[in-house]
C-alpha cells in the first residue's frame, strides 16, 4: 500500500471565494495535498493560507486562463472565436493530456487506499467543470457554447476511452454564490435563499464524492442546480 497523499489539483481557484477554493479546502481537509491554479498569484494567497493554517499541504505551479464572449452572433470576430476556442478547448486537452500521463504511470489503487473509500479502484479522476452552456446554447452565447460543448464532448471521449484505468466527470452549474456574484447582483435575499444559487461548499462535497464512488458505479455526468431554479 502506497503512504504517498494523493493529490488534488484545482486548475482554477478564481478570486478564492468560489468552487475551486472550497473543493481545495475539503480533498485538504480529506487528506489530500493540494495544488492551486489561478490566473495570477494574488488570487492565491487568501486560500493556500487556509490550507495551510488547517494543516494541509499546498503546491502552487503554474497559471491558467479563461475567456468568454457573450455578444450577438454577428459583431463576434473570428479572432473571438479562436480566442475562446483556444482557451477553453485547447487548454482542456493540454491539461487532460498531462493528467493521462502521469494517471497512466500510477499503480492501480486498492480499496481503502490514498484516501478513497470503498471498492474505487482508479488510477487518478479528471473533473470538468461546464456550465449550462454546456447543453444548451442560446442568445449572446454561440462563441461560448460551442467552446463549452467541445469541453463535453471532450470528458464523454475520454471517458470512454480511459475507463479501464481512469473516469472523467463534468459538473454543470449555474449562478453560485461568490464576493462576484454578490456584488454583481447587490441582493440581499438571493444571497440569503439557499434554494435560488449553488453554493461552493455544496458543490466540492459533489467531488469529493465523485472521487470516492465505487469503479462499479462510476458517474460522467451530473447536473447540479439550486431547488427553485427555472431552467
Amino acid at each position: 500500500m502506497s503512504s504517498v497523499r494523493p493529490l488534488f489539483v484545482v486548475a482554477g481557484i478564481g478570486n478564492g471565494t468560489g468552487t475551486g477554493a472550497a473543493t481545495a479546502r475539503l480533498f485538504a481537509k480529506s487528506g489530500y495535498r493540494v495544488a492551486l491554479i489561478s490566473r495570477g498569484p494574488e488570487y492565491l494567497n487568501k486560500p493556500a493560507t487556509e490550507i495551510s493554517q488547517a494543516g494541509g499541504e499546498v503546491l502552487i505551479p503554474i497559471h491558467i486562463a479563461g475567456y468568454g464572449v457573450w455578444k450577438p452572433f454577428l459583431d463576434i470576430t473570428e479572432d473571438e472565436v479562436r480566442e475562446s476556442i483556444e482557451t477553453n478547448i485547447l487548454a482542456a486537452f493540454a491539461f487532460a493530456r498531462e493528467a493521462l500521463l502521469e494517471f497512466t504511470k500510477l499503480e492501480l489503487e486498492t480499496a481503502n487506499e490514498g484516501g478513497v473509500a470503498g471498492n474505487a479502484r482508479k488510477r487518478g479522476t479528471l473533473i470538468f467543470t461546464g456550465a449550462t452552456a454546456s447543453i444548451r446554447g442560446n442568445v449572446l452565447t454561440s462563441a461560448f457554447s460551442a467552446s463549452k460543448f467541445g469541453i463535453r464532448a471532450l470528458s464523454q471521449s475520454l471517458a470512454k476511452e480511459f475507463a479501464k484505468k481512469n473516469i472523467h466527470y463534468r459538473l454543470m452549474r449555474t449562478a453560485i454564490i461568490t464576493d462576484r456574484t454578490k456584488s454583481q447582483r447587490n441582493n440581499p435575499s438571493w444571497e440569503a435563499d439557499q434554494d435560488v444559487r449553488l453554493d461552493p461548499d455544496s458543490i466540492a462535497k459533489s467531488y469529493l464524492h465523485l472521487v470516492e464512488q465505487d469503479s462499479s458505479a462510476w458517474t460522467w455526468e451530473i447536473d447540479l442546480r439550486p431547488a427553485h431554479e427555472k431552467w
